[in-house]
């Protein structure tokens, strides 16, 4: 395999390109999807990368458990500077665990604070917070039924699980009726789509490999897009949405953590403005290639792909010499 057995771990370098293109020139719904999928296959494969080159590297140590046959010459010649790799994937591979391992964590107990602190509001879809800061968020919750400690159904026994629409007096004083209908159609948005999830895929998938960071930047910024355009396509106005994020941002300070999606969340907020300001982008699922948002889209797949060809052919190759070294 030679030094192809890395491509997985700097293939992702093309996500940064990409990334420009999808946010300039694909409809924010099919970039963020698109740019999800590309950075959680690419982690993926840069992890199993990192996996199968510890493997190798740290066959030949002594009072490793691996078998014997796994440190024959013959199989680690697969991988160029074997052992000096392989020691260094073990630290690249346990700092990817944790970091992955703590992201999760973090994101479920942003969760569970933020339930528990609408517990003593009214279970409304819309939960306003008396809080003279300005900001707003959706919160997801669980959608699955609950259970108390007797085992009936349907019961949630921590806490309101259904989604809400968290909002602060501070915000809703500053802006009229017409942005506050665009403030919750924004909000509504983020948890009909379930943007939730995909802020987390590219996160978890950044933590993995560094160089998908500039995707976890695109995702966050598509997302908004995609919940701008769908609020203005609800209330019939572009124009509203645009007032609404301009008093927004100028009020507020964003959600309070970045895992939650806001209408004001930090980003090129002028860049939404602008964007609902011009026409509304096309729907177009996969555009033609001809176009430079079909060539956007046709280089985010084909990075994908290779990289996902690659890691697959060198998991498999590599499996094939272990399992050929390996005494029955």
């Amino acid at each position: 395999m030679g030094v192809f057995v890395f491509l997985p771990l700097i293939l992702p370098l093309t996500a940064w390109p990409v990334a420009r293109l999808a946010e300039q020139h694909l409809h924010p719904r099919t970039a963020t999807r698109l740019l999800t999928v590309m950075a959680v296959v690419l982690a993926l494969c840069s992890t199993v990368c990192l996996g199968l080159v510890m493997v190798v590297g740290t066959a030949q140590l002594p009072g490793n458990p691996l078998p014997d046959g796994w440190s024959d010459p013959e199989v680690r010649a697969a991988v160029p500077y074997d052992e000096v790799v392989g020691k260094a994937a073990i630290p690249a591979l346990c700092a990817v665990l944790v970091a992955c391992g703590r992201t999760l964590w973090r994101h479920a107990r942003v969760r569970r604070r933020a339930h528990r602190a609408l517990a003593g509001l009214p279970d409304t879809e819309v939960a306003v917070l008396p809080d003279g800061v300005s900001y707003a968020y959706a919160l997801p919750g669980d959608r699955r039924g609950g259970t108390t400690g007797r085992g009936r159904p349907g019961l949630a026994a921590r806490g309101p699980r259904r989604d809400r629409v968290v909002v602060t007096t501070g915000l809703l004083s500053r802006l009229g009726p017409a942005e506050r209908r665009a403030l919750f159609a924004h909000e509504r948005v983020h948890l009909a789509a379930r943007h939730d999830r995909f802020l987390l895929a590219v996160q978890l998938a950044a933590r993995a490999n560094p160089f998908l960071r500039p995707l976890r930047t695109a995702v966050a910024y598509t997302a908004e897009r995609w919940a701008d355009e769908e609020a203005a396509r609800a209330i019939g106005s572009r124009r509203t949405v645009a007032r609404a994020i301009g008093a927004a941002a100028l009020v507020s300070r964003g959600t309070p953590v970045p895992t939650l999606a806001g209408l004001a969340a930090p980003g090129p907020v002028p860049r939404r403005v602008a964007a609902l300001l011009a026409p509304a982008p096309a729907a177009h699922n996969w555009p033609p290639v001809s176009t430079s948002a079909g060539l956007a889209a046709w280089a985010a797949a084909a990075g994908t792909a290779v990289s996902a060809m690659s890691s697959a052919n060198s998991a498999v190759t590599m499996v094939l010499i272990l399992h050929a070294a390996t005494p029955l």
